[in-house]
């Protein structure tokens, strides 16, 4: 079971490209939280996770109170929960806010340049949503920040050229650009992940780490592929060949939670799911999320969620409101 699909599928990522500049040396973007930047990517979204894949030349990046990190060609930059951040082309530059120079409309695909005429610097930057009202394990792993680098990788030459082609269409206005662009966004986030994970330090633990546990990624891949199942500690040990005390203790290390307490909250996960996307009835969502007895299933969802599986339904189908789409204001020296 490829876990990771499983997970990104449930969380309803969607994403779009938004921006591609070019800064000549010395630069330096005050960029604010995704949140105020959010109605003018996607009207109504949530706060948005934002990733900057460096094209070509080199910068740094870093949170208002956090080091700085270096970001070469083919590296990306994600901040999956939207912080404010600095990026820029030496962290001693005194940052410019986002406000001032120039009114920039997004999304702005046709390559602007900004700054001095020193080295350059060409990003190409992607907003990325998903489902927020659901706890994931895989968005409650990630850090504020991280580098992914992609260069050097087989993946690097694929994504960029994607990205480029990308940013040619929607230049050109051609038909169906926005959705080729929205599927690059997604396949880079989805890149920029698995590179991350593939480059975590080998002690590490949380639930990113265990998917690339031997032990504890195959207990996971078991769990997703049969979530309804009647799972037990013993059953999920005898499964993956060890002691039900060698696996309880190294599922609870690895991960933070014991393993019924996993799969009771993905589970529910699903079900949430499953109550936003379709039109099943609450019975059938019951069983196949394996749970035995409705009473247990509405008491276990409002217990997670703070509303009964019909309430939580009607909520997600009520029409949101939507704010206007406005200009962003944009500064860069």
């Amino acid at each position: 079971m490829d876990v990771l699909s499983d997970v990104l599928r449930t969380i309803r990522l969607e994403g779009a490209l938004f921006l591609h500049a070019e800064f000549g040396e010395p630069w330096c973007v005050d960029a604010p939280p995704s949140a105020m930047m959010a109605p003018a990517l996607q009207a109504g979204a949530d706060p948005l996770a934002i990733c900057h894949l460096v094209a070509e030349g080199r910068c740094w990046a870093r949170l208002p109170d956090g080091e700085a990190i270096s970001l070469q060609a083919g590296d990306v930059l994600v901040l999956p929960h939207g912080d404010a951040h600095l990026v820029g082309s030496g962290p001693r530059h005194a940052p410019l806010s986002l406000e001032h120079v120039v009114q920039l409309h997004v999304p702005d695909l046709n390559g602007k340049c900004y700054g001095g005429r020193g080295e350059r610097t060409s990003l190409i930057c992607g907003w990325f949503s998903y489902e927020r009202a659901i706890a994931h394990p895989l968005i409650a792993a990630l850090p504020a920040i991280f580098r992914s680098p992609l260069g050097g990788t087989t993946s690097a030459t694929w994504i960029q050229a994607s990205a480029r082609h990308a940013l040619q269409e929607a230049a050109a206005g051609e038909a169906g650009a926005k959705a080729i662009g929205a599927k690059v966004a997604e396949m880079l986030f989805v890149e920029s992940l698995r590179r991350y994970i593939q480059t975590l330090p080998e002690p590490d633990t949380g639930w990113l780490a265990g998917l690339r546990d031997p032990l504890i990624g195959r207990a996971l891949g078991l769990l997703h592929a049969e979530p309804a199942r009647a799972w037990t500690v013993s059953t999920l040990a005898d499964a993956v060949h060890v002691s039900r005390s060698v696996f309880a203790e190294r599922f609870q290390t690895m991960l933070q939670v014991p393993p019924m307490q996993y799969l009771k909250h993905w589970r529910l996960a699903l079900a949430a799911r499953l109550l936003r996307d379709g039109r099943e009835s609450i019975t059938r969502v019951c069983d196949a999320v394996g749970y035995g007895s409705e009473t247990a299933f509405n008491r276990a969802f409002r217990k997670e969620f703070g509303q009964a599986p019909g309430q939580w339904r009607r909520a997600r189908d009520a029409p949101a409101s939507r704010p206007r789409s406005t200009p962003l204001s944009t500064n860069v020296p």
